[in-house]
């Protein structure tokens, strides 16, 4: 089994084909329990008073489909007044899904049919507003802890998709979701950051899709405090130093909008795909090049400073 530590000494050859199948197949599932208690929080999440007003959109298009099953995907041009809830999602194959996130379109479900989402409003992340708070510039400076890229995909997506101590919690990361995005992954279409601490366990990730010159971060989790964030921010870094336009953060949080990111209409969110997704990205797997004790003296945007290179 591939040794989880950073350090490219320790960790040995890629797993076999058949070793990696193996490890997908442990991680990917989930228990009757699991999946029981996933469907009634959905459940509690969706009869909420201010999600009410999806359901009838969501029984308009999942009559529409069962009667007409059409695996197009919804042209967002053509549905300028559309909700978030925009369409049903069958095909979860690689290249359906490079074409819906170019075309500002995501999978998402509870429960239930796998729904195309597109917000009216995007979070959307412009390197040069990236803000680094003081505590996470402390913890980075402290070089407690290593971040890598692309070294543990299905360990991370798996850690996204748990539970939060003390907190419940409702995923959409489901099993099918997981194999899904690995097959991204192996297309060199998903990356993921790892932060691992001394002792080589990982503490903290996430992972995205990347598509042309935009970054679609999916899910983040912290094992210790402020570690996911540590990663964040090497990882902006580098998408700034690889010319990205933009990280896009789907719905607007607390802590994302504390570090940069803003709201912008669906128009405009879709006149920057369609100026970023066609060219320039990083292929292939992607490598750390500088850790995050380098990284901690980044300044986005301010006069005079090296931004990110």
């Amino acid at each position: 089994m591939l040794s989880p530590f950073p350090d490219d000494a320790l960790i040995g050859p890629e797993l076999a084909p058949q070793d990696l199948q193996a490890r997908r197949d442990a991680l990917f599932r989930e228990t009757v329990a699991e999946t029981l208690q996933r469907i009634a929080l959905g459940a509690v999440w969706s009869l909420q008073p201010k999600r009410l007003d999806r359901l009838p959109a969501l029984a308009r298009l999942s009559i529409a489909h069962l009667l007409d099953p059409d695996d197009a995907l919804p042209d967002l041009i053509k549905m300028p007044g559309a909700g978030e809830l925009v369409g049903i999602a069958d095909d979860l194959s690689v290249a359906t899904l490079a074409e819906a996130y170019a075309k500002g379109l995501f999978p998402h479900a509870h429960f239930g049919p796998t729904k195309w989402l597109s917000p009216p409003e995007r979070c959307v992340l412009f390197f040069d507003d990236y803000h680094i708070s003081k505590r996470v510039r402390r913890l980075m400076r402290q070089g407690a802890y290593t971040v890598t890229f692309d070294r543990d995909f299905e360990g991370v997506i798996k850690a996204c998709a748990g539970k939060r101590e003390g907190h419940w919690h409702l995923t959409w990361i489901t099993p099918r979701i997981m194999r899904a995005y690995a097959a991204l992954y192996d297309a060199g279409l998903v990356h993921s950051f790892e932060v691992w601490n001394a002792d080589g366990a990982l503490a903290g990730g996430g992972y995205g899709v990347a598509i042309g010159r935009v970054f679609f971060t999916e899910s983040q989790f912290s094992r210790t405090d402020n570690t996911s964030k540590l990663g964040f921010s090497v990882l902006n870094w580098h998408l700034a130093r690889w010319g990205y336009a933009l990280n896009d953060g789907k719905w607007a949080t607390p802590t994302i909008l504390d570090m940069g990111f803003r709201m912008v209409p669906r128009e405009r969110f879709l006149r920057l795909l369609a100026e970023n997704v066609g060219e320039g990205g990083r292929p292939g797997r992607w490598t750390v090049e500088a850790g995050s004790e380098a990284i901690a003296d980044w300044h986005p945007g301010s006069p005079g400073t090296d931004k990110a290179a």
